[in-house]
C-alpha cells in the first residue's frame, strides 16, 4: 500500500514539518501544491519536521491543476478532506486500493469549494464538536494518517520503536 498526503497551498511552515514528520514516520509520500505561504528553507518548517527531512519522499507541484492532471482523481483513489465531508474518515475501506490519496486544504479556507463539489462522494470528514472551525491541520492529517494504516494493520511499521 502507498499513501500520499497532499497539502494544497499550506500556509504555516510548523504545521507542514509536523506533517512531513508524520509522513517520514510512516512511509507516506508528501506532496506539497503550490502556492506555498512559506519558503521550503523557512527556519520554522525545518525545526517542526526535526532531521527526518532525509527520510521522506516528497513532491512538489506548481498548482492544483498540475497535481489533478497529473493524478487525475477519476483513475486513483483520492479522498478529500474537509469538515463539510459527507462520509467520516474512518467509514471508508481503504484496502480496496494499494494507492491512496488525501488531500488536505489551507489551514484558512481549506479545499476550493468547486472541487469539493465536483467530488462530493469522495468527501471525507473527521467529527467534531458543532460551532468550531476545525482541527489544527497536522492533527488532522495525523488521524487520518493512522486510520488508513490500522486498516492496513500497520504494514511496514514496527510495533516496538527500535529507537533505543
Amino acid at each position: 500500500m502507498k499513501l500520499n498526503i497532499v497539502m494544497v497551498e499550506p500556509e504555516i511552515p510548523q504545521n507542514t514539518g509536523n506533517i512531513a514528520r508524520t509522513c517520514a514516520a510512516t512511509e507516506a509520500k508528501l506532496h506539497l501544491v503550490k502556492p506555498l505561504g512559506f519558503e521550503l528553507s523557512d527556519k520554522y518548517l525545518k525545526r517542526a519536521g526535526l532531521d527526518y527531512w532525509d527520510k521522506l519522499e516528497i513532491e512538489i507541484h506548481e498548482s492544483l491543476q498540475e497535481f489533478l492532471q497529473k493524478y487525475p482523481p477519476e483513475e486513483n483513489a483520492m479522498y478529500f478532506s474537509t469538515t463539510k465531508g459527507k462520509q467520516c474518515y474512518s467509514d471508508i475501506n481503504y484496502t480496496k486500493s494499494e494507492e491512496i490519496y488525501i488531500l488536505f486544504g489551507k489551514e484558512t479556507k481549506g479545499l476550493p469549494e468547486d472541487l469539493l463539489q465536483k467530488y462530493i462522494k469522495n468527501t471525507i470528514r473527521i467529527p467534531m464538536r458543532k460551532h468550531l472551525r476545525s482541527l489544527n491541520l497536522s492533527n488532522s492529517v495525523a488521524i487520518v494518517t493512522y486510520e488508513v494504516l490500522r486498516q492496513f494493520n500497520f504494514n511496514g511499521l514496527e510495533e516496538i520503536s527500535s529507537y533505543f
